[in-house]
């Protein structure tokens, strides 16, 4: 017998904003809709509130995109509308406003006096009110909030007083502060840059001939590619008729500050980010769980599904059997919300407890974070009803503290429940025998071998780069220090 309960999983876990992927044909018969649409899918984790793909033919570029999943927006007849040009980005988005803005779609097309250009953007901007407000006093109409328009609008501006586009990108980079990893869709080339940080992930594949561009190095193993290599922070990658080209902005930073998050939930355990497998990453995170919590228990078992790898290292250390907890339904949609407050799309998703599994047994779960701590309450009470005799609650992340600002959903301290409450407190709220988070020296040592630093602000409130004051509310905030 299973016990069941409708859950909405994903509107109480951390999102990352988007991913995006480029493609740039050479002498060869490689369908670039075909490759695009297929790397959605492989970044559909990433962005599920809307998908897009533009393609350049002969300079003309031809755009679909559209609110909803890959699924939903691409069918056979949509892809036929989209000619097999030589050069295509796509996008997939995850949005933290809660109107569903189709103005913010990506790839957003800008048709300005030098030309055009296709952009897909993952990250945020932290100086977007003062860019934005200088670029009103100058005439400029913005059609949304979204940061790839704001790009758009700056590198275009640079454009009308550079002798070409990689230049304006350039320049355009040491204006822009915050996080950005971006892939342009010009006439002739295809243009790949990433933050002088490295916030978000970028890398560089081939598919034959054909040089990618993509958030995630999943992306390139799922159509057949070849990994190259990472891009840089603070570099600008460009392929065209001549091949490859790496350029670096001017205003580098020592420090670099990937995000730490990636390897913990947001990336998919078949990347590779920055030198570090994500699944290794995440099979360090249960073992080290273990020498901080070494549980008595007769089972340990994850959260589908970034809580399954962090499980398996725990049971690999403690030698306690790892066992399947749950069943989860990937195929509950998406709905709308109505109402006064609310105009977003939500993702449904139902968790079952295997009873068979659970019942008379002393269990260890083991999920990724909390943040409101609904969805962990909902789970303590699944193993409950199927019988668990213990429920020991462990997260191989430390407790979210802070907002992040650049391009994940953590934007509001109020909604942090370990803001509010201490850890034994938040182990009764949630029905636990007991509850513990991975240390944040624990956590580092997970990602250790990565080949940048990396960006634990929202667990210790300590940022590498610059954030804006009432970032969330105020758009036209000051600066405060860097910590």
């Amino acid at each position: 017998m299973i016990k069941s309960v409708n859950i909405d999983y994903a509107a109480d876990k951390v999102h990352e904003e988007c991913g995006v992927f480029g493609i740039y044909k050479k002498n060869s018969e490689l369908d670039v809709v075909e490759i695009t649409h297929d790397a959605l899918y492989g970044l559909q984790h990433r962005g599920h509130v809307s998908a897009g793909i533009t393609v350049n033919d002969g300079g003309e570029f031809k755009t679909v995109k559209e609110l909803g999943m890959v699924s939903e927006v691409f069918n056979p007849k949509v892809l036929k509308k989209l000619p097999n040009g030589d050069i295509a980005i796509g996008h997939v988005r995850y949005t933290l406003n809660a109107s569903l803005d189709r103005a913010a779609n990506q790839p957003l097309v800008l048709r300005y006096k030098e030309g055009s250009i296709a952009i897909s953007s993952n990250g945020s901007i932290t100086n977007f009110p003062e860019i934005r407000k200088e670029l009103e006093r100058g005439g400029a109409i913005f059609q949304s909030n979204s940061n790839a328009e704001l790009m758009a609008y700056v590198i275009a501006t640079e454009r009308c007083s550079t002798d070409n586009l990689e230049d304006a990108v350039l320049r355009a980079m040491d204006n822009l502060e915050g996080a950005y990893s971006t892939v342009i869709c010009a006439p002739t080339r295809l243009i790949a840059f990433r933050d002088k940080f490295g916030f978000r992930p970028l890398c560089i594949g081939k598919v034959k001939d054909s040089y990618v561009f993509t958030s995630e190095s999943c992306v390139i193993d799922s159509i057949g590619g070849t990994f190259v290599r990472d891009v840089k922070p603070g570099e600008m990658v460009v392929v065209d008729a001549e091949g490859i080209h790496s350029y670096f902005q001017k205003k580098r930073s020592e420090q670099t500050s990937l995000c730490l998050f990636e390897y913990v939930y947001v990336a998919r355990p078949d990347s590779t980010i920055d030198g570090v497998s994500v699944h290794t990453a995440r099979l360090r995170a249960g073992e080290l769980l273990y020498s901080e919590y070494p549980i008595e228990a007769d089972m340990v078992c994850g959260v589908p599904d970034s809580g399954i790898v962090a499980a398996e290292g725990y049971a690999k250390a403690s030698g306690i059997p790892l066992g399947m907890g749950f069943m989860r339904n990937k195929f509950i949609g998406r709905y709308v919300g109505t109402g006064m407050d609310k105009k977003k799309r939500l993702m449904q998703t139902k968790l079952t407890a295997l009873k068979s599994n659970i019942e008379g047994k002393r269990v260890v779960v083991i999920d990724d974070s909390i943040v409101r701590g609904e969805t962990s309450r909902h789970i303590v009470k699944l193993l409950r009803d199927a019988g668990a005799k213990e429920v020991h609650m462990l997260i191989s992340s430390p407790p979210f503290i802070a907002p992040c600002y650049f391009g994940t959903d953590i934007t509001d301290k109020e909604h942090l429940v370990a803001k509010k409450m201490s850890v034994e407190e938040i182990k009764d709220t949630i029905g636990a025998d007991s509850l513990g988070y991975l240390s944040i020296e624990s956590l580092r040592k997970t990602a250790a071998e990565a080949d940048v630093s990396l960006c634990d602000g929202c667990f210790t409130e300590r940022y590498a780069a610059e954030v804006p004051t009432n970032f969330f509310i105020d758009k036209y905030a000051k600066k405060i220090k860097k910590h």
